[in-house]
């Protein structure tokens, strides 16, 4: 039965699926991410049910940081969990979100991208408050349409309970949490082919439970502590060939095929931009207007952001790129560059030192799009120029 068209934005897109896949959803809202937690919290005064069929618990509480507590919580207990934010609201999440990744816990939360209070207060959208959080141990997936909000929300609810690490599913603020468009809708059936309950199961089993006591949340000494950061090691290395397997198998349902790093463009491009978020839209336009005219460029669309796998990035490169330009959507004052562009750099000289690749391209690093500032084609051009300089 082919699936229904349904117009809506990036918030509700991305509930939906949230709401379906959780059975205990903690809110606190903060713009521009409000609309995920005001529709789960609507729902469950409407009865409607999970694809387990029960009504999840929906419950706000006083803070993003009592948010993030009660997820915890709950987690431990053997519940299936999701919330909801942005900006400063993910920041007072960050403690929390170091015990859950350290507990190899698997969750999503879902994030409308926006930009931090520096200077000014801005409710706008950038990556500046997801790029503050990298460091916590969460995968971050990025979704650069509302199609794709709804679409990497389930991929991500699948992949985490694989995983046992916790997802960081984030899209720009206001530019798709806001944006209203057309989609194809999953169903229930298309959400429950993707979850596998076997894993759920095994998510319960580790519960906190006085029928199994373990020792969880200890004190640790010198001894011991840095072994233990070390333990978690081969799930990071699994989580990139766990996500595109979750991909791939969301590709045989629906018949959209992501990757870790979709590259859009001419094969034999020598130009070619790295970005996250809507502005890919904005440069696939561009590139499309532009191989009209004989210009060969490309882009490569970042989705799995953490872990970064530098084997998917170097394999997804045209070989025939000779200058590149990593647009970053946040600044980071008094680094060496932004965080992706230096990922980026990590990661082809990493690849020509173990012999992978045999030189590297030009690269420079840009920033774009701070507080929802405008993006439009003719800046894309901008970029593609630049980098057609010889120096």
């Amino acid at each position: 039965m082919a699936r229904q068209m349904v117009t809506l934005d990036g918030n509700e897109a991305t509930a939906y699926v949230a709401y379906r896949a959780s059975e205990v959803i903690a809110i606190y809202p903060i713009t521009p991410s409000s609309s995920m937690g005001e529709w789960a919290d609507q729902w469950m005064s409407e009865g409607k049910r999970n694809i387990w069929g029960t009504v999840p618990l929906v419950q706000e509480m006083q803070s993003e940081g009592g948010a993030a507590g009660a997820v915890h919580g709950a987690l431990q207990a053997g519940s299936l969990c999701t919330t909801f934010t942005a900006s400063q609201g993910l920041l007072l999440m960050i403690p929390n979100m170091y015990k859950i990744a350290g507990e190899l816990t698997p969750t999503v939360f879902h994030i409308a991208a926006r930009a931090l209070a520096a200077q000014g207060l801005s409710i706008f959208g950038d990556h500046s408050d997801v790029m503050a959080v990298r460091q916590t141990g969460w995968a971050m997936l990025c979704s650069n349409s509302v199609q794709e909000a709804m679409d990497s929300a389930l991929i991500a609810h699948a992949a985490t309970l694989e995983a046992r690490v916790p997802f960081l599913h984030f899209f720009d603020g206001f530019r798709t949490s806001s944006e209203v468009m057309k989609i194809e809708r999953l169903d229930d059936a298309d959400i429950r082919a993707m979850i596998d309950d076997e894993l759920v199961r095994a998510h319960k089993a580790r519960a906190l439970s006085p029928d199994h006591p373990v020792l969880r949340g200890t004190a640790q000494n010198p001894d011991v502590y840095f072994q233990g950061r070390e333990t978690v090691n081969p799930f990071y290395a699994r989580v990139p060939a766990i996500v595109q397997k979750a991909m791939d198998k969301f590709a045989s349902i629906t018949g959209r095929q992501y990757r870790l790093f979709d590259y859009y463009g001419a094969p034999d491009a020598e130009r070619v931009i790295v970005i996250m978020g809507s502005g890919a839209e904005t440069v696939q336009e561009t590139i499309d207007y532009l191989a009209a005219r004989g210009e060969k460029l490309g882009v490569m669309k970042v989705r799995l952001y953490r872990p970064f796998s530098v084997e998917h990035f170097i394999a997804a490169l045209p070989p025939s790129v000779k200058s590149i330009a990593v647009l970053d959507r946040c600044k980071e004052p008094g680094s060496a560059g932004e965080p992706l562009y230096q990922d980026v750099i990590t990661a082809l000289t990493e690849s020509l030192m173990n012999g992978q690749i045999s030189s590297i391209p030009k690269v420079i690093g840009g920033r774009y799009g701070l507080s929802s500032k405008e993006f439009t084609p003719a800046m894309v051009k901008a970029v593609y120029d630049e980098l057609a300089k010889p120096q």
